[in-house]
This record gives structure tokens, C-alpha cells and sequence, in this order.
């Protein structure tokens, strides 16, 4: 495990909470992009070396909508850098960790990404994530 890489937040309009962290933060977010298989998009900031990731979801039934309704909208993952996503799936699975993929999947920002279940981790949904280098 390398750093924290981002944090991601589940809003419900994209474009309104671009607003609130362009002025928070006080720049714009570097980089929109639609996940498909995640059926969101995404918007990244940069808060130093780290990044948050604002996330809306596209469909009314998704991933990110369904949080909301239970949650509302607020902090839904904690994104943690590996160098070798493969290698920690296969140690943390060996520890007893629930992988919620059992296969890297492609994620936002270029990368290979895989999910913990919460209830492993104290009720934090993390994410673990790799750079896609080819």
C-alpha cells in the first residue's frame, strides 16, 4: 500500500458540487470522465498529492443513486494505491477480506481498481487502485 490516492464522494448533481469544491478547493477539476461498467461520472480534483472524486450516477437504480437514497450524499470510498493490484487482492483474499471483484476492473482516472467489502473494514468501502501502464 503506496498512499492514499483519493477520496470518493457521492453527490447528486455532478455540476452543482463541481461548484461547491472549485470554490472550497479554489481550482477546477482537472479531469470529467464516465466509468460505464460503474454506470457514473466522475469529476477529480486535486487537493495536494492526493485527489477527491466527486461521483453522480448516470442510472436511477445504480450503485451510486441506491447510496444516496440510503445515506445520502457524502464520503462513499477511500481509494488506497498499490503497486501490484493483483498481488494485494491475493494477500488481502489469503487474510480473509471479501473482495467485491475478483478480477482488477477498469476504473476512473486510468486505473485497475478492486473494492473491499465494508464489512471488513469497520464499514468503509475501500477501493484498491493501480495505474494502467499499458
Amino acid at each position: 500500500m503506496q498512499k492514499i490516492e483519493h477520496i470518493g464522494i457521492a453527490v447528486k448533481s455532478l455540476e452543482s458540487a463541481e461548484k461547491i469544491y472549485t470554490t472550497l478547493l479554489g481550482s477546477p477539476p482537472y479531469k470529467r470522465e464516465t466509468v460505464e461498467s460503474e454506470n457514473v461520472s466522475t469529476s477529480f480534483f486535486r487537493v495536494g498529492p492526493n485527489k477527491i472524486e466527486l461521483l453522480e450516477s448516470l442510472d436511477p437504480e445504480g450503485v451510486i443513486a441506491k447510496y444516496i437514497e440510503k445515506k445520502g450524499e457524502g464520503i462513499h470510498h477511500i481509494a488506497i494505491a498499490v503497486t501490484d493490484i493483483v498481488a494485494e487482492m491475493k494477500r488481502l483474499e489469503k487474510e480473509g477480506y471479501r473482495l467485491l471483484n475478483l478480477e482488477p476492473k477498469r476504473g476512473a482516472d486510468n486505473k485497475w481498481v478492486c473494492f473491499l467489502h465494508p464489512k471488513d473494514c469497520n464499514g468503509v468501502l475501500l477501493e484498491l487502485c493501480q495505474e494502467i501502464t499499458s
